[in-house]
């Protein structure tokens, strides 16, 4: 079939219109239109001959001159050759589009057959043509016209060797036509002195020799060699290098477990010694750090690049939850850009994935979309997938429906390289590319490091139960450092001499420091980012429950208050929003503060006194339930207005996330494991959504501190409580988070009081040392008519773990009701319908740790109460009564709960009502039970 059959039934005017649009935006046509448009330009630009002159000269000043064109096409008038000229074009542009579908990069296996394949029987071409030149040539970086022939081999060379590029499915023109151009004049290999490719073997022989060195002395234990992909470590050394060149100053890099301890030692410089003692399994220093496996700690250090900058660079710890920390990292680099550097192009951002990983984790894509937004870009992440072709022992058919694992790239537009694993010049010039796109665009840009596993999952596992054909091929193959050796001293760049000094050389280093590592005693954890966390010593068992000091000035506060509550006058907002300030401002006057002005307050004084405020998460900016207002926008216009702006200098950012946990948790988690001077918060829409991010709070806000040293001051805000909305907003399960607290690691709150929420809000940053707070926080509570405060007791107060019945008289106290949060304003009610006197209802606000002095007073006060009791609103089986129970479980005190139950709470209305009200009716009920002396524990 005619190429051009499109031609013949199209309408002259249509053509016309679509010519303009390709001369305006060319890459908006369809393909085979703008094929045969650029055919046209070419011909008409480059052909000389007379025929083609008059032909083309006619067309042009014809009217319109893509009818006249069209009208040729369709009679058979437009001479061979230009027809020939636009099928090359079609050739071209194939080469661009599926060429990364032909290519060489697959080590180990043989590359499926796709089709349609390249051959160009498939364009109208011939071999007849293979010696015919064509004019378009120059359109793949060629100097001249250039026979058929040759731009095939140009093509094949650019395209379809050892890397395979994918960028047609960017619709930005000018970064397709910079990569387009990098392509082509760079061509499929770095142009590199002797020095560089020496340096290459270099590094690829450390990481060789190390992987071989610890085979030998440590057989069978787990490290999760780097084997088969270690052309990573010269990737990583040239990565930084070559960005430091492009402005870089800092590195902060995320990956899982592989190749771990290769990156540390040979990109980071942490001793072989110092590996070699973790190896012998001997305790840290620190009695109170449990620590972690060898493959799991992270590390920070300044650098040299070999060109002379200096770099600093940062591996983050990280759990074995694949993925997990790539959101870490993205939050780390905005700290420090908002911080210390103010330019995104300073510090870069890398992940290295695994390509089981990279397909199959969800956070993958969550991190992915985070890169133009506005309160999540980096300035662009460079993502490296160590492409084992296989995941644990599942196969990579198995693991994917998608051609590739790093299709996800296709979400952002963000360039691919496909990268064969064994040529280390063609991973080095992908590694320039990704350096350089960045760089220039601020964008994504991800390598697929195509390898293989040596072994198996991990050294003592058989691959060959699972994959026995690959592994017969893998136990055959050469590694990357023989191979580029090879290739150097055919070359003639190295000689035997100096590649059997290299070896010799670093054998007899890593003989040294084994010998050496027998003498350590305990091994010693080094602290990620020491320098960001100079002026914050760990704090000592203890100083969570010591005071501290969060007050401030009255009259700078209600003068704070007041200018956060006053909305410009030449700006119109909706009648609503006006009113919403003006009752605020009616309330400061009144000296009744609710929860949204405790809340801003707490933002404002911090501001004032030089700290900066973040906050993100689904829909912070209004609020879930529309209480916040941090953010409001003009009525006609929608320009935004945040009032917290124009208190200080300081910073105060605040953005609505996109509509996830995982991804969004982490990134804030890392945000403020690099920021300690920011109040940094993640709000939860409802609290029970937090469930989609599990594994940051188990495996970073829990245990990261005993694990890894590491300090982390976020705030986490989960509304809390049972007002019949059913299982799935009703419990932001509490029970979870009290269950994983130990040795001070956070802090659970379950505040009533806005001056209360306040004060503990500023104690994040009055500590001298950070933890993470989790809050139970209101929804009702927000507009409760009793959950207000005064100026007073938000200025010259302090943050209160327990707060006692105001209103008891102690010799009257009959029962002592404990309770916490929303219930104990429903208890309050009951009790004042009742007038009952000999209740007294005590709140703990602080939950973790328990602050076991205000509690000896407590029950010291009520002495003479025949009963205690715990009461909640959440099922018996969930919320705090288990951990309750297990500090106080030789009082004799008992629990009134909702019967256990699989769901937080039900889905009926009416039956929410019976449960909360029974719970209320019998903590009223007569209860002549003898109570004993409580012991807190």
């Amino acid at each position: 079939m005619d190429r051009f059959s499109f031609l013949n039934a199209a309408h002259s005017q249509l053509i016309e219109d679509l010519y303009q649009q390709y001369l305006k935006f060319p890459d908006s046509l369809e393909s085979s239109w703008k094929a045969f448009f650029q055919g046209f330009d070419f011909a008409l630009e480059n052909y000389s001959d007379e025929e083609s002159v008059q032909y083309i000269q006619n067309s042009v000043n014809s009217a319109p001159v893509v009818q006249q064109v069209s009208q040729a096409a369709s009679n058979g008038e437009i001479p061979e050759h230009i027809k020939k000229e636009f099928k090359v074009v079609n050739l071209i542009e194939a080469y661009r589009t599926r060429g990364h579908l032909f290519t060489k990069t697959n080590p180990v296996r043989e590359r499926r057959h796709y089709t349609p394949t390249l051959d160009i029987e498939n364009f109208g071409l011939s071999s007849a043509d293979l010696n015919t030149k064509f004019n378009c040539a120059t359109e793949t970086g060629m100097k001249e016209p250039s026979t058929l022939q040759d731009i095939i081999t140009h093509l094949q060379h650019i395209y379809c060797d050892s890397i395979g590029v994918e960028y047609m499915h960017i619709n930005n023109v000018q970064e397709k036509d910079f990569i387009k151009q990098w392509l082509q004049v760079n061509e499929n290999h770095p142009i590199l002195n002797a020095n560089e490719k020496t340096e290459i073997l270099l590094k690829l022989n450390q990481a060789v020799a190390f992987e071989n060195y610890l085979h030998t002395k440590f057989v069978g234990q787990k490290r999760f060699s780097l084997e088969g992909g270690e052309t990573l470590i010269p990737a990583l050394d040239q990565l930084i290098s070559r960005s430091s060149q492009l402005g870089v100053d800092e590195v902060v890099l995320g990956m899982a477990h592989r190749g771990r301890l290769n990156v540390l030692t040979n990109i980071f410089g942490k001793s072989y010694k110092q590996i070699f003692s973790e190896f012998e399994g001997k305790e840290f220093e620190e009695d109170v750090f449990s620590g972690d496996v060898k493959y799991h700690l992270g590390s920070s250090k300044k650098i040299k690049t070999a060109s002379g900058e200096e770099v600093s660079i940062n591996l983050t710890p990280n759990p074995s939850h694949l993925e997990t920390v790539a959101a870490l990292v993205e939050g780390i680099c905005r700290a420090k850009v908002d911080d210390k550097y103010k330019d995104f192009s300073k510090v870069l951002p890398i992940i290295i994935h695994g390509d089981g990983a990279i397909a199959g984790q969800g956070i993958a894509y969550e991190v992915a979309q985070m890169m133009t937004l506005e309160g999540y870009k980096t300035g662009g992440t460079v993502h490296i997938v160590v492409n084992n072709q296989v995941s644990f022992t599942t196969n990579y058919m198995d693991a994917r429906s998608s051609t590739y694992c790093t299709d996800v790239a296709k979400v952002t537009e963000s360039p691919v390289m496909h990268v064969n694993a064994d040529d280390a010049e063609a991973v080095v010039h992908a590694i320039h590319f990704a350096a350089d796109f960045r760089a220039k665009f601020g964008k994504d840009v991800y390598i697929d490091l195509l390898g293989y596993r040596k072994y198996g999952h991990n050294e003592g596992d058989e691959p060959r139960f699972t994959q026995p054909n690959l592994y017969k091929t893998i136990s055959k193959h050469p590694n990357p450092r023989e191979i580029y050796k090879d290739l150097l001293l055919k070359e003639n760049v190295v000689s035997n001499e100096l590649i059997g000094k290299m070896e010799a050389d670093f054998k007899a280093l890593l003989d040294k420091d084994f010998d050496a590592s027998k003498e350590i005693e305990k091994n010693v954890m080094d602290r990620f980012m020491a320098d960001d966390w100079t002026n914050f010593p760990l704090g000592k068992r203890g100083a969570v429950q010591e005071p501290v000091d969060t007050k401030y000035n009255l009259e700078k506060l209600k003068e704070l208050a007041v200018k956060m509550s006053t909305l410009p006058a030449d700006k119109k907002f909706i009648n609503k929003i006006t009113r919403l300030f003006e009752n605020r401002l009616k309330a400061i006057e009144a000296d009744n503060l609710d929860w949204a002005l405790g809340e801003w307050l707490a933002y404002a004084t911090l501001l004032s006194e030089g700290h900066n405020v973040r906050i993100s998460g689904e829909d912070v900016e209004r609020g879930t339930f529309s209480h916040r207002h941090a953010v409001v926008k003009t009525e006609d216009t929608e320009e935004e207005y945040i009032p917290l702006r124009h208190v200080s200098e300081s910073r105060f950012d605040i953005y609505n996330s996109h509509l996830s946990e995982y991804g969004v948790l982490g990134f804030d988690y890392g945000y403020a494991m690099a920021s300690p001077n920011t109040l940094t918060i993640w709000e939860s829409q409802f609290g029970d959504f937090v469930n989609g991010a599990q594994i940051i709070v188990d495996q970073y806000l829990a245990a990261a501190e005993e694990k890894w040293k590491i300090q982390d001051g976020l705030v986490m805000l989960l509304p809390h409580g049972s007002e019949g909305q059913g299982a799935e907003h009703s419990s932001a399960r509490l029970e979870r988070f009290l269950t994983l607290c130990a040795n001070e690691n956070m802090v659970v709150a379950n505040i009533t009081s806005p001056a209360n929420y306040f004060h503990l809000l500023r104690r994040q940053l009055k500590w001298s040392f950070r933890k993470p707070l989790i809050v139970m926080s209101p929804k009702s509570l927000l507009r409760h008519p009793k959950v207000v405060s005064p100026l007073e007791d938000f200025a010259n107060g302090s943050f209160q773990p327990i707060l006692d019945d105001p209103n008891a008289e102690a010799g009257k106290i009959e029962k002592l009701v404990l309770c916490s949060g929303k219930l104990y304003f429903e208890l309050l009610a009951k009790q004042e319908e009742l007038n009952c006197d000999t209740v007294a209802l005590v709140r703990f606000e602080q939950l973790y740790p328990l602050q076991n002095d205000a509690i000896e007073k407590i029950f010291a006060k009520y002495s003479n109460a025949k009963s205690i009791i715990w009461a909640q609103e959440e099922p018996e089986n969930m919320g705090a009564w288990s951990y309750i129970l297990r500090n106080f479980r030789d009082t004799g005190i008992q629990v009134i709960a909702p019967v256990p139950s699989g769901a937080p709470a039900p889905g009926s209305y009416k039956m929410f009502e019976k449960n909360q009200n029974a719970v209320i009716n019998r903590v009223f009920d007569r209860d002549d039970a003898p109570a004993k002396r409580p012991v807190t524990a």
